[in-house]
């Protein structure tokens, strides 16, 4: 099951680069962050390939990969996969998100994969302890799925969806 993830990671990472981002603020190919403000390029920037953040790391955007106990990414659409305790997106998100709390406050394109699971629109699948969402076009799978508007039932346990 590990071995399928990483595969499944690895893919997701070589796909997302080879994407082309908006190009909106200064691009980076690799961030390197103890926490933000120590990291090696100011939290303005946006990574277009590695990501590591030791404890808390916070970019525009990110395109590729996001490995880290926090990672923060703050404006523009990311692309990739984010792997670690918590990712927090307060834009839009396109990709996979394996963390024990994944947020994403735009629309979220994908797949998310943890205990805690939010976003404000869905376009994908949730699989998780706890799953919400304004609005959604996919499949939540867990103990207590709400999705707000649209949903098969505003809350249900175990399986919830909106087609």
């Amino acid at each position: 099951m590990m071995r399928s993830t990483l595969s499944i990671a690895v893919l997701a990472l070589v796909i997302m680069v080879c994407v082309p981002s908006d190009g909106t603020a200064e691009e980076k190919p690799v961030q390197l962050s103890l926490f933000t403000p120590l990291q090696i390029y100011p939290e303005e920037t946006s990574i277009t390939a590695l990501r590591f953040n030791l404890i808390y790391g916070r970019n525009a955007s990110l395109t590729g990969l996001d490995l880290g106990l926090v990672n923060h990414l703050t404006s523009g659409e990311s692309k990739g996969v984010q792997i670690g305790f918590a990712s927090w997106v307060d834009a839009d998100f396109t990709g996979l998100q394996y963390n024990t709390m994944n947020v994403t406050k735009g629309t979220f394109k994908g797949w998310q994969w943890g205990f805690i699971n939010y976003t404000g629109h869905a376009r994908g699948f949730q699989l998780g302890f706890f799953n919400y969402t304004e609005t959604m076009y996919g499949l939540q799978i867990g103990l207590i799925n709400v999705i707000r508007e649209g949903g098969f039932l505003p809350v249900f346990p175990i399986v919830n969806f909106s087609f």
